[in-house]
């Protein structure tokens, strides 16, 4: 049987004789009980480390620890790696469960007023706590970790696929690396997936449609339909407000009472649509096409382009008792047999516009711009008081 001395890692005082058995595990039990410490590893004097038992011989002097490095107890309480100039300032920290071997320059010198510098500039000048194996207990995220202290060493950031970069961008502004965060913040961005800036389809916005309960509005507002095929489509009382329907057919659809206000209608079709109690306010209809339209309600709810830019549309034929065009612009627009009986027009710019066939009666075209007008064929006579103030 062996008999060995045991101390506690860097005391020459208080040492226990123990009976040497088994495995080294229970030696470190013994030594457990009798020195009052966890024991988790042994050396023998001149600081080796001992893992097996058989290197243990009769009368050994021995120095068990809880994990910390070997101290010499002639020296001055300093580790033995420090004492015999073997120390390479290599730090083990224990993240999360995970661990982690690096130097203590790679967690200061890329960043020195990073959280993580501060904490290991100097040696336990934040009183860090070390577990059983003497790496330093960091309570954060392993897996967010990693990139950061791989950036420490190398400065490029690399991050593997299936890690979350916002898990990495909040780590780093918990340790406070600036310089990661601002890459952290533009390979972000990268990655969202661009904006979808695509029409809308006919197909989709059926699906909409039949979603949509009848009684409930459907607000469109601001969205893109450019060029898409809307035609004989119930669009009654929908928020069109600031859309863009540009090239869009609306042939014969119903848009009784739908809001087209400041809308892009540019060289869309609308040919006999139903247009009754329409709101298309400062919309812009330059080029459209709107032979047939009705705009006129029987229950007396008037359609109000008011400001709208209809240069150049072509509204032959259409229904527009009632209508307010009040300074809306109607430069060399066709008009032709069209029904305006009551609408107003004051202030309209109707330059080059033909009106020949119209039925203006009782419509007010005060102030409005008529140069190069046609008025032929009208069917019923205009008065100088319906066009001068």
């Amino acid at each position: 049987m062996r008999r060995v001395t045991l101390f506690v890692n860097g005391s020459p005082r208080n040492g226990k004789v123990v009976a040497v058995y088994g495995t080294l595990s229970d030696l470190l039990s013994v030594a457990s009980n009798k020195l009052g410490i966890k024991a988790t590893s042994v050396y023998n004097g001149k600081g080796g480390l001992i893992d097996d038992i058989a290197l243990i011989r009769d009368d050994d002097v021995l120095f068990v620890c809880e994990g910390e490095p070997f101290i010499d107890p002639q020296g001055d309480g300093r580790p033995h790696e420090e004492l015999t100039g073997s120390h390479t300032d290599w730090l083990t920290l224990n993240v999360g469960g995970r661990y982690f071997t690096t130097t203590r320059s790679t967690l200061v010198n890329k960043e020195p007023d990073s959280m993580l510098a501060h904490m290991f500039k100097d040696k336990d000048a934040w009183g860090n706590k070390q577990d059983h194996r003497g790496a330093f207990l960091i309570d954060r995220s392993p897996e967010y970790f990693e990139p950061i202290l791989n950036y420490l060493r190398h400065g490029q950031l690399i991050v593997n696929d299936g890690i979350n970069l916002l898990g990495v961008l909040e780590e780093a502004r918990f340790f406070g690396i600036d310089s990661l965060i601002e890459h952290l913040e533009v390979a972000i961005k990268n990655s969202q997936p661009a904006e979808d800036h695509s029409p809308i389809s006919r197909k989709e916005f059926v699906r909409f449609l039949l979603a949509t309960p009848t009684k409930s509005e459907l607000r469109c507002q601001g969205l893109n339909f450019s060029g898409a095929d809307l035609s004989r489509l119930d669009l009654r009382y929908i928020n069109f407000k600031m859309a863009n329907l540009s090239r869009c057919n609306l042939a014969h659809a119903n848009l009784c009472c739908a809001n087209l206000e400041r809308a892009d209608l540019s060289g869309s079709v609308l040919d006999c649509a139903n247009l009754q109690g329409v709101k298309m306010l400062c919309s812009n209809a330059e080029g459209a096409s709107l032979k047939g339209c009705n705009f006129e309600d029987p229950s007396g709810l008037k359609a109000n382009l008011e400001g709208a830019n209809l240069k150049g549309v072509d509204m032959e034929g259409s229904q527009m008792t009632g209508i307010n065009l009040r300074v809306a612009t109607l430069k060399n627009a066709k008009l032709k047999n069209c029904n305006l009986r009551g609408a107003t027009l004051a202030g309209t710019d109707l330059e080059n516009c033909d009106l020949s066939g119209c039925d203006l009666q009782e419509a007010n075209l005060r102030g409005s711009n008529v140069k190069g007008a046609i008025f032929e064929e009208m069917l019923t006579p205009l008065h100088m008081s319906q066009s001068v103030r």
